[in-house]
């Protein structure tokens, strides 16, 4: 039989392993890592490692987890399967992004990691942001960037040396964080890429959200793709211990279309196609609805020179 290697995790704001809780068991099977179950938006089913949550600062993540090198090769052999949102993704990521004007952001330079097929770097064009820059593990997504994009795109996991240091002005992490093995690596390597002055744009899950603490472990965002589940008081002390001031923070309203979810409401397969398929059939499956859908952002700054916290 297949087995899955897996290691414990350690808490990405105190480093301590263990000193946790237990929230929910683990349900998942060697079958589970595929290419399938690790494309991005696909329809949630439930899987999830051990998730716990630390008893010193509240930060939850799961543990033990496979190996980042297996996660790396799948995420690279994954598909692109939400080309149907684009739009309302590119609406709903350009909104927030248009908050940093009132912090002064310059738009020399922007680089999204996770960026998929490139459509929120054409967004981030729209709103006069002069060079932009992409990092896109899946092969898959980079081949369906627009011609004008895909060169502007690097096909990588994101990694210490990939960037000059002091190379950007913005940073943008779109539902990727949760994603990240080792967060305070990442977020120091932001750190050191950013030009001082500079803005990290984080948009993720908020395991505190009400969506979140109703659902428990039916719902969509305890799945097996998530290391790291952030509340806006976890990852802004994430935030603040790398060196970030933290300029604003809070809940998210999010673009998306009835069909996308209804994919997301836990209920039984039969009853969820039904469901789906008079939603298609009415044409109501296009409609688009604004919704608080237990989403949080964060705007964090490098400090200029001589700033103080």
């Amino acid at each position: 039989m297949t087995t899955v290697d897996v290691h414990a995790t350690c808490c990405a704001i105190c480093g301590t392993e263990g000193n946790s809780t237990e929230l929910y068991s683990a349900n998942f099977s060697p079958e589970d890592f595929s290419p399938a179950v690790f494309s991005a938006r696909r329809l949630p089913d439930r899987i999830h490692y051990r998730i716990v949550r630390c008893n010193s600062c509240g930060l939850v993540r799961s543990d033990p987890v496979a190996d980042s090198s297996v996660v790396a090769k799948l995420y690279r052999e994954s598909t692109f399967d939400y080309s149907g949102e684009v739009e309302n993704l590119s609406h709903t990521y350009g909104a927030y992004l248009a908050r940093l004007d009132a912090h002064g952001v310059r738009k020399d330079a922007l680089l999204e990691i996770g960026c998929g097929n490139g459509f929120f770097l054409a967004e981030a064009s729209r709103l006069g942001y002069r060079d932009v820059r992409g990092v896109e593990p899946s092969e898959a997504a980079i081949q369906l960037a627009d011609d004008k994009i895909r060169s502007k795109i690097v096909c990588a996991m994101m990694t210490a040396g990939l960037f000059p240091r002091d190379s950007f002005n913005v940073v943008c992490l779109f539902q990727v964080l949760d994603h990240i093995f080792d967060p305070r690596s990442l977020l120091e390597t932001c750190f050191q890429i950013l030009k001082p002055g500079g803005f990290v744009l984080c948009l993720n899950h908020n395991v505190e959200a009400l969506s979140a603490r109703l659902m428990k472990d039916r719902s969509p965002i305890i799945d097996i793709e998530h290391t790291y589940l952030y509340s806006a008081a976890t990852l802004g002390r994430l935030f603040s211990k790398l060196g970030f001031q933290v300029k604003e923070s809070g809940g998210v309203r999010n673009t998306y279309s009835l069909n996308y979810l209804l994919r997301l409401v836990p209920s039984p397969a039969a009853m969820k196609n039904l469901v789906l398929r008079i939603a298609k059939n009415t044409g109501l499956a296009r409609m688009s609805l604004s919704v608080p859908l237990g989403n949080l952002y964060v705007a964090a700054q490098k400090p200029l020179p001589g700033a103080r916290g």
